[in-house]
Protein backbone atom coordinates (compact mmCIF):
# COMPACT_ATOMS: atom_id res chain seq x y z
CA UNK A 1 0.00 0.00 0.00
CA UNK A 2 1.60 3.58 -0.87
CA UNK A 3 2.07 6.36 2.15
CA UNK A 4 -0.57 7.91 0.03
CA UNK A 5 -3.70 5.76 1.59
CA UNK A 6 -2.52 5.78 4.81
CA UNK A 7 -2.73 9.33 5.25
CA UNK A 8 -5.83 9.90 3.44
CA UNK A 9 -6.93 7.11 6.14
CA UNK A 10 -5.61 8.70 8.82
CA UNK A 11 -7.12 12.30 7.05
CA UNK A 12 -10.58 10.43 7.24
CA UNK A 13 -10.23 9.36 10.86
CA UNK A 14 -9.45 12.94 11.93
CA UNK A 15 -12.38 14.15 9.85
CA UNK A 16 -14.79 12.04 11.25
CA UNK A 17 -14.16 12.90 14.63
CA UNK A 18 -13.95 16.81 13.48
CA UNK A 19 -17.32 17.36 11.97
CA UNK A 20 -20.40 17.99 13.90
CA UNK A 21 -22.80 15.30 13.68
CA UNK A 22 -26.02 17.69 13.93
CA UNK A 23 -28.55 15.58 11.59
CA UNK A 24 -29.48 19.51 10.36
CA UNK A 25 -26.21 19.35 7.93
CA UNK A 26 -26.96 16.27 6.39
CA UNK A 27 -29.76 18.06 4.64
CA UNK A 28 -26.34 20.40 2.97
CA UNK A 29 -23.62 17.61 3.18
CA UNK A 30 -23.27 13.99 2.53
CA UNK A 31 -20.75 14.14 5.37
CA UNK A 32 -23.02 13.10 8.00
CA UNK A 33 -24.93 10.05 6.46
CA UNK A 34 -21.58 8.73 5.18
CA UNK A 35 -20.06 8.99 9.04
CA UNK A 36 -23.38 7.33 10.35
CA UNK A 37 -22.93 4.52 7.83
CA UNK A 38 -19.27 3.61 8.51
CA UNK A 39 -19.70 4.02 12.13
CA UNK A 40 -22.38 1.54 12.01
CA UNK A 41 -20.16 -0.53 9.30
CA UNK A 42 -16.97 -0.52 11.66
CA UNK A 43 -19.34 -2.30 14.48
CA UNK A 44 -21.54 -4.70 12.34
CA UNK A 45 -19.37 -5.64 9.16
CA UNK A 46 -16.47 -7.34 10.53
CA UNK A 47 -19.18 -10.03 12.36
CA UNK A 48 -21.48 -9.67 9.16
CA UNK A 49 -17.81 -10.96 7.39
CA UNK A 50 -16.64 -13.82 9.75
CA UNK A 51 -20.31 -15.11 9.35
CA UNK A 52 -20.37 -14.88 5.63
CA UNK A 53 -16.81 -16.39 4.83
CA UNK A 54 -17.46 -19.00 7.82
CA UNK A 55 -20.80 -19.90 6.21
CA UNK A 56 -19.83 -20.43 2.55
CA UNK A 57 -17.05 -22.90 4.19
CA UNK A 58 -19.48 -24.39 5.86
CA UNK A 59 -22.08 -25.11 3.70
CA UNK A 60 -20.02 -25.40 0.36
CA UNK A 61 -16.69 -27.22 2.25
CA UNK A 62 -13.41 -25.62 1.68
CA UNK A 63 -13.03 -26.06 -1.94
CA UNK A 64 -14.77 -22.65 -1.85
CA UNK A 65 -12.05 -20.81 0.29
CA UNK A 66 -11.05 -18.44 -2.57
CA UNK A 67 -14.45 -17.21 -2.39
CA UNK A 68 -15.06 -17.10 0.80
CA UNK A 69 -12.03 -15.20 1.39
CA UNK A 70 -13.58 -12.36 -1.21
CA UNK A 71 -16.35 -12.21 0.80
CA UNK A 72 -14.68 -11.88 3.96
CA UNK A 73 -12.54 -9.49 2.02
CA UNK A 74 -14.90 -7.41 0.93
CA UNK A 75 -17.18 -6.93 3.72
CA UNK A 76 -14.17 -5.94 5.91
CA UNK A 77 -13.20 -3.02 3.71
CA UNK A 78 -16.53 -1.17 3.46
CA UNK A 79 -15.72 0.85 6.48
CA UNK A 80 -12.27 1.84 4.99
CA UNK A 81 -14.00 2.99 1.94
CA UNK A 82 -15.80 5.03 4.09
CA UNK A 83 -12.87 6.59 5.47
CA UNK A 84 -10.85 6.66 2.10
CA UNK A 85 -14.08 8.48 0.88
CA UNK A 86 -13.91 10.80 4.15
CA UNK A 87 -9.89 11.72 3.73
CA UNK A 88 -10.39 12.77 0.27
CA UNK A 89 -13.42 14.64 0.71
CA UNK A 90 -11.74 16.46 3.57
CA UNK A 91 -8.35 17.59 1.59
CA UNK A 92 -11.37 18.71 -1.26
CA UNK A 93 -11.08 22.80 -2.42
CA UNK A 94 -14.74 23.84 -0.91
CA UNK A 95 -16.58 25.60 -3.68
CA UNK A 96 -17.35 29.64 -3.74
CA UNK A 97 -21.12 29.15 -2.34
CA UNK A 98 -19.89 27.34 0.36
CA UNK A 99 -17.14 29.31 1.29
CA UNK A 100 -19.35 32.62 1.20
CA UNK A 101 -21.50 30.78 3.57
CA UNK A 102 -18.68 29.82 6.00
CA UNK A 103 -17.29 33.80 6.15
CA UNK A 104 -20.60 34.61 6.72
CA UNK A 105 -20.48 31.96 9.72
CA UNK A 106 -17.57 33.06 10.29
CA UNK A 107 -18.32 36.71 10.80
CA UNK A 108 -21.42 35.97 13.25
CA UNK A 109 -18.65 34.07 15.26
CA UNK A 110 -16.90 37.14 15.53
CA UNK A 111 -19.68 38.90 16.20
CA UNK A 112 -20.57 37.17 19.27
CA UNK A 113 -16.97 37.73 20.46
CA UNK A 114 -15.64 34.03 19.62
CA UNK A 115 -12.54 34.18 17.24
CA UNK A 116 -12.21 31.80 14.46
CA UNK A 117 -9.72 31.31 11.65
CA UNK A 118 -11.01 32.54 8.72
CA UNK A 119 -11.12 30.74 5.73
CA UNK A 120 -9.33 31.61 2.56
CA UNK A 121 -9.18 31.19 -0.92
CA UNK A 122 -7.84 27.76 -0.77
CA UNK A 123 -9.91 26.46 2.22
CA UNK A 124 -10.78 22.73 2.03
CA UNK A 125 -13.80 20.54 3.49
CA UNK A 126 -11.70 19.78 6.73
CA UNK A 127 -11.70 23.58 7.44
CA UNK A 128 -15.26 24.62 6.89
CA UNK A 129 -15.79 21.20 9.43
CA UNK A 130 -13.54 22.95 12.37
CA UNK A 131 -15.19 26.27 11.90
CA UNK A 132 -18.77 24.19 11.90
CA UNK A 133 -17.89 21.98 15.27
CA UNK A 134 -16.99 25.51 16.60
CA UNK A 135 -20.06 26.89 16.03
CA UNK A 136 -21.74 24.10 17.13
CA UNK A 137 -19.90 24.35 20.16
CA UNK A 138 -20.84 27.68 20.77
CA UNK A 139 -23.75 28.91 18.97
CA UNK A 140 -27.15 28.22 20.61
CA UNK A 141 -29.89 25.85 19.36
CA UNK A 142 -31.86 27.91 17.65
CA UNK A 143 -29.09 28.96 15.06
CA UNK A 144 -29.55 25.49 14.08
CA UNK A 145 -33.17 25.29 13.45
CA UNK A 146 -32.92 28.04 11.13
CA UNK A 147 -30.55 26.17 8.92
Amino acid sequence: MSPDIFITLRDGQRYMRTWPLVPQLGYFFPEYRVIKATQLAKSLLPLLALVAGGGQLLFLGWTFLPQALATTLFFISLPLQGVLWLGWRSRHPLPVSLLGWGNELNAKLAGLGISARPLGGNACYMDIAVLLKLAFERLDKKFWDEL
